[in-house]
């Protein structure tokens, strides 16, 4: 607990920060909470895009890589690097485009029908001029970039790790005084904090909007420090892993995978990489215990002569789009490195579920209602506190008047 002589300083740095992240943090708690439901309102402005039917009962989707060979022939002139392997029911297939020349592409993912192989839609992400497409995707350059591009991915790094650090203080200044001297009436630590846990109801609208904001971050405390530090992982990697790194294990694929050389004998094709991945992720799943749920990208990286191949396993913590993989040679088929979300190293299962829990991507719609319930709190907590500082403002400015008798 801060010691009388901390507490000052503690309550300075804590509103100094809170003045300087609340205009973020409004903007990131309020764009956080439609994008809980980014799927499901991106399906229901534009469903001829995002949700398809099958064309009879009973009707099967066409071969991944089948959708994948008709994209690359619609557009010659990008590279379709990434193929997804299945979608949700009734949801159309999302595949990513990139230059294949020196020439920008006008669009980088299109959305097709499984069933049929018709192109649905396409668009530039993110960019809001091309309408209702793209306006989800556009409110997730707001969150974590203000739309600014790589000085906005910076700023908003640089706030979360403000963030996280006035997590503790903000958490610190709740606790009660060290007492100086004890007597047989003095409470309990812990009956002395509670509170700071409680709503003053009948306490005038100053008293009710400092219980809101200090009571507010205890309850979920816990939850807004994933946020925090999740933000920092998400846009500043490094930061985040020179934390983590020294304390945690991790399993180390993407320095493996970035050192290799690519060979200069003849790749596999994509039907021959997707028959190696399964066999090296049936193996893995037989070696280290696990199921795999079900299959969900081949992905190749040509400057790098890698594919990966990816599903969501019983490691996995996310509802879709399964981070279990496996990484290998493009020409050999050699295993190079594998990576499991949970289970295999303890900082790589932190990661993931701090990612999981920021993006309210496990447990279903009640979990998106809390998600999007958390983003009105982080607004409500940015708020209350610039209101908590301009009335000790005023009250500051009120003292300091002449007084005339």
């Amino acid at each position: 607990m801060p010691s009388l002589q901390m507490r000052p300083a503690l309550a300075a740095m804590h509103r100094y920060a809170g003045l300087l992240m609340a205009g973020f943090l409004i903007v990131a708690g309020v764009t956080g909470s439609a994008l809980a439901w980014k799927d499901a309102l991106e399906a229901a402005m534009l469903p001829a895009v995002f949700r398809v039917a099958p064309p009879a009962p009973g009707a099967l989707p066409l071969d991944a890589l089948l959708l994948r060979e008709r994209v690359a022939a619609r557009f010659p002139q990008a590279q379709v690097s990434y193929a997804p392997l299945s979608a949700p029911p009734g949801h159309s297939m999302q595949f990513y485009l990139r230059p294949a020349g020196q020439t920008p592409l006008a669009n980088g993912e299109v959305f097709v029908d499984p069933y049929t192989g018709a192109v649905l839609g396409q668009r530039r992400w993110g960019d809001i001029g091309q309408g209702a497409i793209n306006l989800l995707p556009f409110i997730e350059r707001l969150h974590y970039a203000l739309a600014l591009g790589d000085t906005g991915l910076l700023v908003f790094g640089l706030i979360a790790v403000l963030w996280t650090v006035d997590c503790f203080i903000g958490a610190a200044l709740t606790f009660p005084a060290r007492l100086k001297r004890r007597g047989p009436d003095t409470k309990a630590w812990l009956l002395r904090w509670r509170p700071s846990w409680l709503l003053r109801r009948h306490g005038g609208s100053y008293k009710l909007v400092f219980d809101l904001h200090r009571a507010g971050g205890l309850w979920l405390w816990a939850m807004l420090l994933v946020f925090a530090w999740s933000g920092v992982a998400f846009n500043l990697y490094g930061v985040y892993a020179a934390v983590m790194q020294p304390l945690f294990p991790h399993q180390g694929a993407e320095e493996v995978v970035a050192r290799h050389t690519p060979s200069p004998a003849p790749h596999l094709d994509w039907p021959a990489a997707r028959a190696q991945g399964r066999q090296l992720m049936n193996e893995l799943a037989r070696r280290h215990a696990f199921s795999i749920i079900e299959e969900n990208a081949l992905a190749y990286e040509r400057a790098l002569g890698v594919y990966s191949y990816h599903v969501r396993s019983s490691r996995d913590v996310r509802a879709h789009k399964g981070l279990t993989t496996v990484f290998f040679d493009a020409a050999s088929g050699k295993q190079l490195a594998t990576w499991l979300p949970t289970g295999a190293a303890s900082g790589d299962t932190i990661r993931s579920w701090i990612s999981a829990l920021h993006m309210a991507s496990m447990w279903g719609w009640p979990f998106k209602l809390f998600i999007c319930a958390m983003g009105v709190l982080v607004a409500t907590l940015s708020i209350t506190g610039v209101l908590i500082w301009r009335r000790k403002r005023q009250g500051q400015a009120r003292a300091n008047l002449p007084r005339f008798r």
